[in-house]
């Protein structure tokens, strides 16, 4: 239970703790996501619920793109039940993924392929955040790019681990043979992501480096931890 919606419901939450670190509010945000999937689609979804205007989305063929923002309950409608592509739903101005990637925005959500930003488009993005729906959507050098433009990056690491810690999930009501409900999960996954992006911003802080190094050092500080307090064989 609430698998399938994992990765994108865990994008939103870390991205409403990296806007409220910089004083934002998602509820005057707008939001560009690359990717209409299981991972693109729930962003969008739950993005929307939370109160942002989602003003483009795509899927691999482009994009499409309004100002006033997108009408996504009806998106999923066409996309997810009837299959119409992004282009034949007409809800929106078409684009492509390059023109959808340095539309103006306060997120944007890589939430694709791998190496979508890079040294050659880095510095023609226009986002606050930059939340990494996908793994590996950014490249070394964009990322360097990025940094010294400002932008605000939520690493892979981070920003999509809800999935896998849904999985956690899952095998721990196996194991007690007493399952949760959709709100326990929801409530669960929240808890253990914001503190998670609280432990990487410290870390990104008190180190002086960047949030993707920060979330690295931050795991393995904890393997080192558990095991100089377990031994490497518990």
């Amino acid at each position: 239970l609430g698998r399938e919606e994992a990765t994108g419901r865990g994008v939103v939450y870390v991205t409403i703790e990296a806007l409220r670190h910089l004083n934002l509010d998602i509820r005057n945000s707008t939001v560009v996501i690359q990717g209409f999937g299981n991972v693109g689609a729930h962003t969008a979804r739950i993005m929307q619920e939370c109160g942002a205007r989602v003003i483009a989305v795509s899927d691999v063929n482009g994009g499409i793109h309004s100002a006033n923002g997108l009408d996504i309950p009806e998106l999923l409608t066409r996309c997810k039940t009837h299959g119409q592509s992004l282009r034949d739903t007409k809800l929106g101005d078409w684009l492509s993924n390059d023109e959808l990637l340095q539309l103006d925005c306060t997120v944007l959500v890589p939430a694709a392929l791998s190496e979508q930003i890079t040294g050659r488009n880095a510095g023609k993005l226009h986002c606050r955040v930059l939340a990494e729906g996908a793994n590996g959507p950014t490249t070394l050098e964009a990322d360097r790019i990025l940094q010294d433009q400002g932008v605000f990056i939520i690493p892979d690491i981070l920003a999509n681990s809800g999935g896998v810690i849904v999985s956690y999930f899952e095998w721990v009501q196996d194991g007690q043979r007493f399952f949760w409900k959709a709100k326990d999960i929801q409530e669960r996954l929240q808890d253990i992501l914001i503190n998670a992006f609280h432990r990487t911003l410290q870390f990104s802080l008190s180190k002086n480096t960047s949030m993707r190094m920060a979330a690295l050092m931050s795991g393995i500080d904890k393997v080192a931890q558990a095991h100089l307090h377990r031994g490497l064989y518990p």
